[in-house]
Order: C-alpha cells, then structure tokens, then sequence
C-alpha cells in the first residue's frame, strides 16, 4: 500500500486540476463538472480549499496546470 497523500499534496493536486481546466476555459465543462467533485470527494476535500490554495500558490499552480511542474520544497 503506498505512503498516505498530505494535505499539502491533496490540495496541490486538487488545484492543478481545476487551474488546467480554468486556463482552457473549461469550469463549465460536462467533463469538469463530473470530474472534478469526484476528486474533491475522494481526497476529502471542499472547493474552498482548493481556491484558497490557488489564491496563496498561484505562480507553482499555473506552472503545474500548463505542464510544468516546479519544485514543491520541503514538506
């Protein structure tokens, strides 16, 4: 069984997620809109998070979501 998820690491997740539909124009999409509460759902997590995680590591999270991932530092 693998290494249980961080907070750090599920809300990172969580929000790379929903930025890579965000930058497309996509929030409003059938498949983000299945997809992402189900995520949301799975790691026990709530949108409020995830968008206060966005709003206090937007630079790492973009670079994420556009397919670069950046170094995470120390957890």
């Amino acid at each position: 069984m693998g290494k249980a998820k961080s907070l750090k690491d599920k809300l990172y997740g969580a929000a790379v997620l929903k930025m890579s539909f965000r930058l497309r124009g996509d929030e409003a999409s059938p498949a983000f809109r299945y997809v992402y509460p189900g995520v949301l759902r799975d790691l026990e997590l709530d949108d409020e998070k995830v968008e206060q995680y966005i709003t206090e590591n937007r630079e790492s999270v973009e670079k994420a979501a556009r397919g670069s991932t950046p170094e995470q530092g120390p957890r």
